[in-house]
């Protein structure tokens, strides 16, 4: 099932998120400090999770939206998805995309963009193409 994250989320979606270890180090005050900002902004983001048979959650993903002049419109980027390591290759992470795709459809959201290297396969089985390069500066 999906759902909208809520309050009570939370340890589970940190500790998905400590799944992504080596190539991110979450800290969790600064979690603390973001995860409720996130549930409260639903015009601009959409953070859902994913539970199993028994209710617990095995996966989540974090999307923001933004309105651009180039898109014509607003353009989403899935900016986290995470699924249990004992979940993957069942299909909750294709679900949990489907379902971010039909809500950026309600906000009349007319792209969506990743930017992975370790899940490029898996976003273009889905139908994602490269399209661009993605750069980062730390500040």
């Amino acid at each position: 099932m999906l759902r909208a994250a809520t309050p009570a989320d939370a340890d589970r979606v940190y500790d998905l998120l400590e799944q992504l270890e080596p190539a991110y180090t979450p800290d969790r005050a600064a979690f603390d400090e973001n995860f409720p900002v996130l549930l409260s902004t639903d015009a601009t983001s959409v953070l859902l999770v994913a539970e199993d048979a028994t209710g617990a959650v095995v996966g989540y993903a974090l999307t923001t939206i933004t309105p651009l002049l180039h898109t014509n419109g607003s353009s989403a980027q899935l900016q986290e998805l995470v699924v249990d390591d004992a979940h993957r290759g069942t299909g909750i992470g294709t679900a949990i995309v489907e379902e971010v795709e039909r809500v950026c459809r309600e906000r009349s959201v007319r792209q969506i963009t990743v930017a992975s290297r370790r899940s490029a396969d898996f976003y273009e089985r889905i139908g994602y193409r490269s399209g661009a390069d993605f750069l980062k500066r730390e500040l």
